[in-house]
């Protein structure tokens, strides 16, 4: 099996935030698997401060039905840590406004990657945001 970097990952996890529609999603993610990287992921939308909560709880629950981590509090906690790393990269642009877009994930041996990509703002007046956190979890945590 090919050794990939946690660039590769997480380059797999933005590729996943940023495909605009299910199928383009679930293409990314057959062409992924080719390269033995599991991958998920899950739109969102809302006001950004009352949805942090929410956007985690989905990662979680998305990474463990596609096989990222194990349902366990060690599988549970890399996915919500990186995924409030995304997010606490993108919170100045965000707080106190809507967002709306898609969390990506990707998991390749002991990489775990989550990007975040969405648009903040109010009406039609929006920002681009992007996020990405990396976690590393043992290759038998499944």
């Amino acid at each position: 099996m090919e050794e990939l970097t946690s660039i590769e990952v997480g380059r797999a996890a933005l590729k996943m935030a940023a495909s605009e529609s299910r199928q383009e999603e679930q293409d990314t993610r057959a062409a992924l698997q080719k390269r033995n990287i599991r991958s998920a992921a899950v739109d969102f939308g809302g006001e950004f401060v009352p949805s942090v909560k929410k956007i985690i709880e989905r990662s979680v629950v998305a990474a463990q039905r596609q096989g990222l981590v194990a349902d366990n509090h060690v599988g549970e906690g890399a996915i919500a840590g990186a995924t409030h790393a995304a997010l606490a990269q993108v919170t100045p642009t965000a707080v106190g406004l809507n967002v709306g877009g898609k969390i990506g994930m990707a998991r390749h041996g002991e990489h775990l990657c989550v990007a975040v990509y969405f648009g903040v703002g109010v009406l039609n007046l929006n920002e681009v945001a992007v996020g990405l956190a990396h976690r590393s979890l043992p290759k038998d945590e499944l």
